[in-house]
């Protein structure tokens, strides 16, 4: 059965077709870990009629600990060698937290970040579910060695009054715990997998009931030898492996998961444990299942696991694409030929104690002996890339003189200045705004207005107090341009209010949860919430900022639309919609167009590269026809509209780097730090800031008029630039 859970891992992370729910494999290790731990419990204390809990944990060092400890220091070695240091510098804050047996925590923290989501998958990342199982491991003989001594006092006071208490009183007692913990665990298994599926992956108490499961079943078997009659044995075993495969083929990863699509996995596998429990009345399919390829296989399955996540993701990551036919069977390849090794020289030496002659509960040196290999190989990739970070040359920053740049709109000609060094092949800036290595914090401030959580309070900044009030609203996209529309209220007067909600699309659509595709009614609840609030405050200005929504969005019909011509239909009626709902709401209401999406990460790309145009692109078809679904439905309205195109970009191309300002921190976002330096063309192009050229450009303007006359521009275009057409390209993939 380890055969085929770590089989059916290393086929889904290594993309083979047929296997999209291998995942499932992990779950079957959870029921496997929880019964074999508990029958080596019960076994303990049947023979010494105690149990040594000091002991357990030695014991499940020795098992554990060696041969993570050499792949996580290799895997740390292989990160500095092949990736760039943004990578390497957070492999090695993950791999701090799977040495302390804590990485499941780093990474449902990491998970539910919806800025993290660009962001290279971690070499260690699989260690989530070391993570679990150790946990598992701490806490359980803790109730076991409690259920012990409960029972033990109550023999004690039973015995005094001439009577005996049964044998299976510790079994019982164990039984409680396993059911009342698993229960509980089940049951915000399925509620938390609904309301926060990234996060509900990876949590220990999503999975306890997985283990628990395993528990249970060991505890059932216990003085029982098992189903002794056939007629129910290969039924059953049939069933627990074809519920099993049914999962590994049928699930993948746009499903919510544990929650209640687990039960399929971990029932099955406890079916199987159950069928071939009895020694002599075995099932065909666990005959199968002990024959000597698949028995060796499971033998290697834990260095097999241990290898097989970095040997996948450190070449992908590298060469920055998935890897082809013959590079995945040269993977898999190397994958069973370093677990051979492993499990050869490093899990059965510590194992069978050929490496010493000393008490077994010494073992427990092995976790401080660890942590002294590993956290050298650690700090030392850390410091590493730092360095590597940190001298990236000695060039300036670019400005419109060096490129002869004579735009009068110094920021359009800083972008005009910027694409050109692209163009010549001039070197990345070495002193970089925000500083590469904190490019990922470079996220705009929404203070105690975070509306991702389920309290929404209602937050005044700007001038406070105020009698002017601007409103922002949409998706994180809105948010980044927080830094902008503070400063422009501090110069302008207003009071402000930024009702933004990540993932959740200003048009009032119902879009797809991210990640799972799945309902999300909370951004339906949201687009209600900031209705009713701004019929309250009846805001001088509002300012609707958003992009597409990831995931899809839901018809009429209740059918997830994820077609490009769906979505644009969809997002269409939906900005309609809300264009009529919030305009009688406002003296005036305005659409900030989306900034043009890059097709790589910025972070990673300047991590990379030294030259700029290697870090210049063009914007993505997909991203500029969704834009411009939003500017038609603001022209059918009657709105104006503000284009920031020419602010990040010149030519159809977009420089990440502009001046010395680090332009996105991923592929859609700009910073904080250029939102910041966007301010005063944004709010003059808001009409809230005065420009004091405004009169010299009028004369100029009517200077150059021609002669004869010309189409005047729509009057509700504002902004220095007009929109570009969408084209028919391909539609990008849904992230």
């Amino acid at each position: 059965m380890r055969a085929v859970a770590v089989l059916a891992v290393i086929a889904a992370h290594a993309t083979i077709p047929g296997f999209g729910g291998g995942f499932v494999g992990v779950d079957v290790f959870f029921v496997l870990s929880g019964y074999l731990i508990t029958r080596l419990i019960l076994g303990s204390i049947e023979t010494d009629g105690r149990f040594r809990v000091g002991a357990f944990y030695a014991r499940r060092a020795r098992r554990i600990v060696p041969a993570a400890t050499v792949v996580l220091t290799i895997t740390m070695i292989a990160s500095v060698v092949y990736l760039n240091f943004l990578d390497v510098i957070d492999a090695s804050r993950d791999a701090v937290w799977a040495a302390f047996f804590g990485a499941n925590l780093r990474f449902a923290t990491e998970g539910v970040d919806y800025f993290s989501l660009g962001e290279s998958p971690s070499p260690v990342q699989h260690y989530w579910s070391l993570a679990v199982e150790e946990q598992f491991y701490l806490a359980w003989p803790v109730l076991v060695a409690l259920a012990v001594l409960l029972t033990r006092g109550l023999r004690r006071s039973v015995d005094a009054e001439g009577q005996r208490i049964k044998r299976g009183a510790p079994v019982r007692t164990m039984m409680l715990f396993a059911l009342v913990g698993g229960g509980a665990s089940l049951a915000w298994s399925v509620h938390r997998t609904v309301e926060e599926p990234t996060s509900a992956y990876f949590s220990t108490f999503t999975r306890a009931w997985e283990l628990a499961a395993g528990v249970l079943v060991a505890l059932a078997l216990h003085h029982r030898a098992g189903i002794r009659w056939r007629v129910v044995t290969e039924p059953l075993a049939l069933a627990g492996l074809a519920g099993i495969v049914v999962a590994i083929t049928a699930y993948d990863t746009s499903m919510a998961f544990p929650g209640y699509e687990a039960l399929l996995p971990v029932l099955s596998t406890a079916a199987l444990i159950v069928a071939g429990a009895h020694a002599e009345v075995r099932p065909l399919v666990s005959r199968v299942l002990s024959t000597t390829p698949l028995r060796t296989i499971g033998d290697w399955s834990y260095s097999l696991y241990l290898w097989h996540w970095p040997v996948i993701v450190i070449p992908q990551v590298h060469m920055g694409r998935p890897l082809n036919v013959t590079e995945t069977l040269i993977a898999i390849a190397l994958i069973f030929q370093f677990a051979y090794l492993t499990h050869r020289f490093v899990e059965q030496p510590f194992r069978t104690g050929t490496f010493w002659r000393v008490r077994e509960w010494r073992g427990l040196v092995l976790y401080p002996a660890s942590l002294a290999l590993v956290l050298p190989a650690v700090l030392g990739g850390y410091n590493v890339a730092e360095y590597l970070g940190s001298e990236r040359g000695n060039d300036r920053a670019i400005t419109t003189d060096e490129y002869g740049i004579t735009d009068e709109d110094q920021v359009v000609g800083l972008v005009e200045a910027s694409v050109e060094a692209a163009r010549v092949g001039a070197r990345i800036p070495s002193d970089l705004t925000p500083d590469l290595l904190n490019l990922s914090d470079d996220i705009a401030d929404v203070g105690q207005c975070n509306y991702q959580l389920p309290e929404r309070p209602v937050c005044e900044r700007g001038d406070v107090g105020s009698d002017k009030v601007l409103v922002v609203t949409g998706d994180s996209h809105a948010r980044a341009w927080i830094p902008a529309f503070e400063k422009i209220a501090a110069e302008a007067g207003y009071a402000t209010y930024y009702f933004v909600k990540q993932q959740c699309t200003a048009s009032f659509v119902d879009p797809g949860r991210l990640g799972t595709g799945d309902p999300w009614p909370e951004c339906e609840d949201f687009h209600r919430w900031v209705v009713d609030r701004v019929t309250e405050l009846h805001p001088d200005l509002m300012v609707v900022a958003t992009s597409p929504p990831p995931a899809g969005v839901y018809d009429d019909s209740g059918t997830l639309v994820t077609s490009r011509e769906g979505v644009h239909d969809q997002l269409a009626g939906g900005f309609d919609d809300a264009f009529a709902t919030y305009a009688p709401l406002v003296d005036r209401l305005v659409l900030l167009e989306d900034v043009p999406r890059l097709p790589e990460e910025p972070g990673a790309c300047l991590a990379a590269h030294d030259l700029m145009r290697d870090c210049t692109f063009g914007p993505t078809d997909y991203n500029e026809e969704m834009r411009q679904v939003s500017v038609d439905a603001a022209v059918r309205a009657g709105l104006d509209h503000v284009d920031p195109t020419s602010w990040l970009c010149a030519d159809d191309q977009c420089p990440v780097v502009i001046g010395s300002t680090i332009a996105y921190r991923d592929r859609s976002h700009i910073t904080s730090t250029r939102a910041g330096e966007l301010w005063w063309p944004l709010g003059v192009a808001l009409g809230l800031i005065k420009d004091p050229n405004a009169e010299r450009k009028a004369r100029d303007k009517t200077t150059d008029a021609p002669t004869e006359p010309t189409e005047p521009a729509a009057p509700d275009a504002v902004g220095p630039t007009a929109p570009s057409s969408p084209d028919t390209s391909p539609a990008e993939p849904t992230r």
